[in-house]
Parts: C-alpha cells; structure tokens; sequence
C-alpha cells in the first residue's frame, strides 16, 4: 500500500526503512567493487587496524566459522591476511593487503558519499539534528565501531 506524501511514520517505521535505505546504499557500492556486502563490511572494520578473529567476530556480530568463511574467501582475493598476534603466538590477527587497504578506500569513500547524498532534503541544522540523534542512539546501545567516524567537516 503507497503512502501519502508528508504521512508521518512512527519511530519503528522510519528506523527500519532508513536500516533499509543505508543496507541497499552499501550493498549497491559493494557490488560495484567486486565486494560482497560482508566483504565491504570486513574492509571497513579493518581500515583502521587489525583484529583479532574473536575480536572481529563480536565486531560483526558473526560466529566463528561464518567469520572464518568471510575471512577465507577475503583472503583468496588477496584483500586481507592472517598474521600471528605477537601477543599470542596461538592467536591470529586479520589486517589488510596493500590492496585490501587501497580497495577499502575507495570503497569507503564512494559508500560515505552515496549515504551523505540520503538526507540531501534536509537544511544544515536537520542534518545536524538528524546526526546528533542517531549518534545518541547508537551510543545507547553500543553499537561497535563497524564504520570508521568520518569527519564529514572536512569531507
């Protein structure tokens, strides 16, 4: 059933479709990198630094052999590796390739700005409400770092 223009929705409703709207944006980049969505996701997760394959498991709220699967597959592309941890030598640490890296770049760019274009209707002062209010809820519920802060002053 169409909604009619200007209709209010709930809380629920406008969060859902907005997960929706983002979801479809990261998938559409992701598909034209080559990437799998989950692959885009690992790419980003890892641009700041290695993890831990426990670590990166509860990051991406994937179980351990979804996570080995993910890994593999990212890894037979040469976008990541496996390296020991120094820590641990039982431990295993996954960190990007120099092309990882320089695809995850690229990828990140092009995804943050096909998302900043979303709420491209909105003035200044609705975006910053609209950041502001989301930032607050996803603090609220500890949602892990799965996409790098961008400073979007400078971008």
């Amino acid at each position: 059933m169409a909604e009619a223009v200007g209709e209010r929705m709930g809380v629920v409703t406008a969060l859902v479709r907005s997960a929706f709207l983002v979801d479809a944006v990261y998938a559409d980049s992701a598909r034209e990198y080559g990437l799998t969505q989950q692959q885009g996701q690992l790419l980003c997760v890892l641009m700041p630094r290695s993890y831990g394959m426990g670590e990166l498991g509860e990051v991406l709220g994937l179980a351990k052999s979804s996570l080995s699967g993910l890994v593999d597959r990212t890894a037979k592309r040469g976008l990541v590796r496996r390296e020991t941890d120094p820590s641990d030598s039982r431990a295993v640490r996954v960190g990007l390739t120099e092309e990882g890296g320089r695809l995850a770049g690229e990828f990140y760019a092009e995804t943050c700005r096909r998302i900043e274009r979303l709420p491209s209707g909105l003035g200044d002062d609705e975006r910053q409400a609209l950041a502001d209010l989301l930032a607050r809820v996803v603090r609220d519920n500890e949602v892990p770092p799965v996409f790098m802060v961008l400073d979007e002053d400078q971008g």
